[in-house]
C-alpha cells in the first residue's frame, strides 16, 4: 500500500485530495502510506504530459493540466469499470486517519471539487470552475538575530525566533464559484471552509480526555482524529468572511508565509450535514471552533471521526454524503465494489461517463479482469509477471508507464518500549537489510535505470538529488556488513532479536521484500517474522505495537510534505519520533520561499534522518497502469493520485 502525503494539502473531498505535509496509506498502486514529494520532479516524473502508444483523446491535451473539454462536452450513458487495489471503500471522509489511503482516495476524489488540483506532471492548477484565489499580501519572514549576525534560537524550544515587529503575514484571498453548490442543492460557502479549517486547529482538545486513562477505550486527546493539522496550525485565526458568503481570506500570522500556502486549504466539507448531526446550528459549529470550545462539539466530533464511516458492511444515509464534486454514490456492496454517478447537480463541465464502477480486486486477478472485458481501466502493483501479461494481451490496451513520485521505505518504531529504541540495535538493522539485493531482484527487471533511493525529500530524478545526498549521506548503508551488524547486536547487550515487518497485505511484492529482508538479517541475529495485515494502516499502526512498517509513501507537489511525517508535532508522525534539531529546522525551511535557501535545510534534514534512523528508504516505484484503448483521456500521473485523478474525463470511444 502506499500512504499519500500529507504536506500542506488537507484536501477531503478534493481532486487533489492530500493532505497537509505527510502522505497516505494505500496500496503498491496508489497511496499508502506510501509518498511524500516535492514542487520540482524534473524530466523524470514531472516534465511532461505521458502520452503513451495507443492513447487516445477527446480532446488533445496542451498541458499536464485537465484538458479543455468545451462547451458541447456531455455526459455519455455508459458505465467505466475501474479497480485501484483490493482493498474495501472505509469512509467518506478520506482526512480521518483510518481511512487515509490511496484507495479510499482514488474513490472520494471522485466525490469533491476544491479551488486546486495536480495535474499529470506533477503541476499544481488552480480549478477555476469551483472558484479562484490570489495572494493579496506576500507577507515576510524577519528573524532575531544574536550579536555574530546569526538567526536566534530560543533556549527552551530550539526554535528561531521571529522578530514580530518587522515580520509581515502572507495573506490569500479565495472566492468561491457562485453556482458551486452540494448535491442536494445547499450552497458551498465559507462554512463548509470553516467546518475543514477547524478539525485540524490545534487547542481543540477532547474534554473527555483523561491522560491517566491507559484502556483500550479511553478517550483520545484530541477532539477530531484528522490526518492533517496544517490548515489548522499555519492559519490559527481560520477562515475570514461571512459564514454564507462565498468569499474569504486566511492570514499565515504565525508562521507569517508559508512554503506550500497553496496546497493549505483543504476542499470544502458540508458543515451543514456535520452541525445537524451535532445537535448545533452551523453559526454554533463556527463559533464552537473559533473559541475552540470542545463541550459544545464533541457530538459533531463523534459524527465527523465515524458517521461517515462504513460501518457493518453498510454506507451511511445518502442525504449525510453530499457531493461537491462531478460524482456522487450510487451502490455499494461491501468488500466488491462501490458505483458513483454523474452528479446532475454539478455546476461546470459535465462527467465524462454516467456511472464509474471502482471494483477492488487484487493485483494478479487485474489483469485478466482487463483483457476479458470486466475492467476498463487497472492499477496493479507493477511486477514482471503483470507487465508480461499486460505485453501479451489479445485485447487492445493501452500501458501507462513512468516513475512515480512514491517511494518505498521500512520506518522504525522508536516508542520507548519497542527494540529499536536502542540505537545500536536501529543500526544493525539498518546494516543486514539488503537494500541493493531488493532493487536488482524486484525493480530492475521493472525498470533497468532502478537505483537506491538515499533521500526522503527528493528523489533520484530529480535536479538537486546529487547535491542533497552528497552531503547528507555517505553511503554507508549501500551495501550490506552482516559481520557488524551482528557485533552492534552484541554491543547492544543482545543475542538475537524478535522483529516483525508490518504492511497491508496482501501485497506479493512486500511478501518478497519481508523474506529478502529475513534470510539475510537472519544471518546477523534478526528472527523476522512476516506481519503482513489486511488491515495494517487501520488497526494495527494506530495501536502503536508494532515494530517495522513497511509502505510507501506517495507524494506530489509539496516542498515541506515530510514535516508532518517527522516533526514530534506531526500528525502522521506514528513511529514516536523527536527530535529538537529537526522540529526547528522544519519550522525554518516551512517559511523559506527560495528554493536556493532551501537546499541546505534539507541537507541538514535528511542527514540527521539518516544519522538516527528514523527510516530507511529503498527505492521509488516505477509505475504501471493499463487502460482499454477504446476509453478515452486516460493520462497517467506521477502524483498520489494515480490513473484515476481525471476519471471525470473519461469517455468509451463510440461505436
Amino acid at each position: 500500500m502506499k500512504l499519500r502525503k500529507l504536506s500542506a494539502a488537507t484536501a477531503i473531498l478534493a481532486s487533489g485530495a492530500l493532505v497537509l505535509s505527510g502522505c497516505t496509506p494505500g496500496e503498491d498502486n496508489a497511496a499508502e502510506p506510501d509518498a511524500n514529494e516535492t514542487t520540482d520532479n524534473g524530466a523524470a516524473a514531472g516534465g511532461g504530459d505521458y502520452t503513451q502508444e495507443g492513447q487516445q483523446y477527446t480532446v488533445e491535451p496542451d498541458s499536464g493540466a485537465r484538458a479543455d473539454l468545451g462547451a458541447d462536452f456531455e455526459t455519455v450513458s455508459d458505465e467505466i469499470n475501474v479497480s485501484v487495489a483490493d482493498v474495501n471503500f472505509v469512509s467518506y471522509n478520506g482526512l480521518a486517519r483510518n481511512a487515509y489511503n490511496t484507495t479510499n482516495s482514488a474513490i472520494v476524489g471522485q466525490l469533491g471539487s476544491g479551488f486546486w488540483y495536480y495535474g499529470s506532471d506533477l503541476t499544481i492548477n488552480q480549478n477555476e470552475e469551483f472558484g479562484s484565489y490570489e495572494v493579496i499580501e506576500e507577507g515576510e519572514v524577519v528573524y532575531e538575530e544574536d550579536e555574530n549576525g546569526d538567526p536566534l534560537l530560543d533556549e527552551e524550544t530550539g526554535e528561531l525566533v521571529i522578530n514580530t515587529e518587522e515580520s509581515t503575514p502572507q495573506v490569500v484571498e479565495y472566492t468561491i464559484s457562485d453556482d458551486a453548490v452540494w448535491s442536494d442543492g445547499t450552497p458551498i460557502t465559507v462554512a463548509d471552509f470553516v467546518l475543514a479549517w477547524g478539525v485540524q486547529a490545534p487547542g481543540l482538545e477532547n474534554p473527555d480526555f483523561d491522560p491517566e486513562d491507559e484502556s483500550e477505550d479511553a478517550e483520545p486527546p484530541h477532539l477530531f482524529d484528522s490526518v492533517s493539522k496544517s490548515f489548522g496550525e499555519y492559519v490559527p485565526n481560520g477562515p475570514e468572511g461571512e459564514l454564507d458568503g462565498k468569499t474569504f481570506t486566511v492570514e499565515y500570522s504565525d508562521h507569517y508565509v508559508y512554503v506550500d500556502w497553496q496546497l493549505v486549504v483543504p476542499a470544502p466539507q458540508p458543515a451543514h450535514v456535520v452541525a445537524e448531526q451535532g445537535g448545533i446550528s452551523v453559526e454554533e459549529m463556527a463559533q464552537a471552533f473559533y473559541d475552540k470550545d470542545g463541550s459544545a462539539l464533541v457530538d459533531a466530533a463523534e459524527f465527523w471521526n465515524t458517521g461517515w464511516h462504513v460501518q457493518g458492511g453498510e454506507l451511511p444515509d445518502s442525504e449525510l454524503t453530499p457531493s461537491s464534486g462531478k460524482y456522487l454514490i450510487d451502490s455499494f456492496s461491501n468488500g466488491e465494489y462501490i458505483s458513483l454517478v454523474a452528479n446532475p447537480e454539478y455546476w461546470g463541465t459535465p462527467a465524462g461517463t454516467e456511472r464509474i464502477t471502482f471494483h477492488f480486486i487484487g493485483d494478479g486477478a487485474m489483469p485478466q479482469a482487463l483483457e476479458n472485458g470486466d475492467l476498463d481501466v487497472i492499477a496493479p502493483q507493477p511486477t514482471v509477471d503483470t507487465l508480461d501479461l499486460l505485453n501479451g494481451m489479445n485485447r487492445d490496451i493501452v500501458i501507462h508507464e513512468q516513475e512515480l513520485a512514491t517511494w518505498e521505505h521500512l520506518d522504525l518504531n522508536h516508542s520507548e518500549n519497542s527494540v529499536f529504541n536502542d540505537p545500536l540495535v536501529r543500526e544493525a538493522f539498518a546494516m543486514c537489510v539488503p537494500r541493493q539485493l531488493i532493487v536488482d531482484n524486484l525493480i530492475k527487471p521493472l525498470y533497468e535505470g532502478a537505483e537506491l533511493l538515499n533521500a526522503r525529500e527528493v528523489f533520484n530524478y530529480q535536479p538537486t538529488y546529487d547535491e542533497i545526498t552528497s552531503e547528507s549521506y555517505d553511503g554507508r548503508y549501500d551495501e550490506q556488513d552482516l559481520e557488524r551488524a551482528a557485533e552492534l547486536l552484541e554491543e547492544a547487550g543482545v543475542d538475537s532479536v524478535d522483529i516483525s515487518i508490518g504492511y497491508q497485505a496482501p501485497n506479493p511484492r512486500r511478501t518478497d521484500q519481508v523474506q529478502l529482508i529475513a534470510e539475510q538479517c537472519g544471518q546477523a541475529g534478526f528472527n523476522i517474522e512476516d506481519g503482513g495485515h489486511e488491515a495494517f494502516f487501520a488497526e494495527v499502526i494506530p495501536t502503536g505495537d508494532w515494530d517495522v512498517a513497511l509502505f510507501a509513501w506517495a507524494g506530489s507537489g509539496q516542498i515541506a510534505s515530510g514535516r508532518n511525517l517527522y516533526h514530534s508535532a506531526g500528525g502522521q508522525n506514528d513511529a514516536s519520533w523527536n527530535n529538537e534539531e529537526l522540529d526547528a529546522l522544519w519550522d525554518e525551511l516551512v517559511v523559506t520561499m527560495e528554493e536556493e535557501d532551501r537546499i541546505p535545510l534539507i541537507q541538514q534534514i535528511e542527514k540527521i534522518l539518516w544519522d538516527d534512523l528514523m527510516s530507511i528508504p529503498l527505492f521509488v516505484h516505477p509505475g504501471i497502469f493499463a487502460s482499454d484503448a477504446e476509453i478515452y483521456n486516460v493520462r497517467s500521473t506521477a502524483s498520489q493520485n494515480g490513473i484515476t485523478w481525471n476519471a471525470d474525463q473519461w469517455q468509451r470511444a463510440a461505436e
